[in-house]
């Protein structure tokens, strides 16, 4: 008996297929967009999206680690929360900027480091564990404040009306360039770096890394470590974008960065999977969005809808192209 695959172009290797995929359907929507709205095909429309999803890209690119190493973090949206409320409480009790944004980074990466040490060595499924630090994350929330808390601090409020200047009427914020950053470095450490090859190698077989001496613990716990500074980083950047923290912010922020980066191509399973399809898978998002907006007629739900379909359609393609006869 053999099961159906999904043949590559040939010459190329099946493994970029699902990240091209993403990217003809982000120019498809593109262009049927610019094609039915007026004032849509427009690079500002492009830089809108980015600048409305910046964070959800830096929490992203902390997911796609995870998801590599055929893991799962559910405490990424909990946590964007937590940092908002931590941010805005010390702003208002009068902590400088800095040390305020540095305490909420140390928080991010001690929630990983945590979560990524009980995954390991109590072998637990990273779903259960990371499903408590999402209670325990939003809880905290609510034991700060149960109000939202706004920020006037000067440092966070002219970060937020900063605009980058592209030249032709474009621009950008800040948070867009930090994202980059974020995404350029991410990318260098992935593929470039010993941490990176014993990322894809775990998410290949667990088992088979630690038959070939590679630190699977360390690892693992890095891994979980690097996707709670993200989440501490995005929620960091959603301060800045909403100059508030409140213990709902970034409600089900966790499965709308899981789509991004299962429609930017990275396998559920782990092992395979590019940054540059998490981006891709980012924008696909944001731009159902803009496009739901630029229609007018649909209730915001129906962003749920296409993002179900979408998961749907890119599940169903990563089963058809890993499949192998048997």
């Amino acid at each position: 008996m053999s099961t159906l695959t999904v043949p590559a172009p040939r010459g190329l290797p099946r493994r970029y297929v699902p990240t091209l995929v993403t990217t003809a359907l982000l120019i498809a929507m593109f262009v049927a967009g610019g094609i039915r709205y007026e004032g849509f095909a427009s690079g500002q429309v492009v830089f809108n999206v980015l600048i409305d999803n910046a964070f959800l890209l830096v929490v992203a690119v902390g997911m796609t680690f995870v998801i590599l190493t055929g893991g799962i973090d559910l405490s990424v949206g909990s946590v964007v929360a937590l940092s908002t409320m931590v941010a805005a409480t010390l702003l208002k009790q009068g902590w400088p900027a800095v040390p305020v944004m540095a305490l909420v980074l140390a928080i991010g990466v001690t929630l990983g480091l945590g979560m990524g040490a009980i995954i390991h060595y109590f072998e637990i499924q990273p779903f259960i564990v990371t499903l408590a630090g999402m209670f325990l994350a939003r809880g905290l929330c609510y034991v700060i404040d149960t109000a939202s808390i706004p920020i006037d601090d000067p440092t966070f409020t002219a970060f937020a009306q900063t605009r980058i200047d592209l030249g032709a009427d474009l621009w950008v914020s800040p948070s867009v360039a930090i994202a980059a950053v974020v995404v350029v470095v991410a990318m260098y450490v992935l593929h470039y770096t010993r941490l990176g090859r014993n990322v894809h190698a775990i998410g290949g077989s667990e088992q088979s890394a630690m038959l070939m001496g590679l630190p699977v613990a360390r690892t693992k716990i890095t891994v979980y470590a690097i996707s709670g500074f993200c989440s501490a980083f995005g929620g960091l950047l959603l301060s800045f974008y909403m100059l508030s923290g409140y213990g709902l912010h970034a409600v089900g922020m966790e499965l709308d960065a899981i789509a991004a980066v299962v429609i930017g191509g990275t396998l559920l399973t782990g092992g395979s999977g590019y940054l540059f399809g998490t981006v891709m898978g980012v924008l696909v998002l944001g731009l159902i969005q803009t496009i739901l907006s630029f229609e007018g007629t649909l209730s915001s739900w129906w962003t749920r809808i296409f993002i179900g379909l979408l998961l749907f359609a890119f599940i169903l393609m990563q089963r058809l192209i890993t499949a192998r006869s048997t």
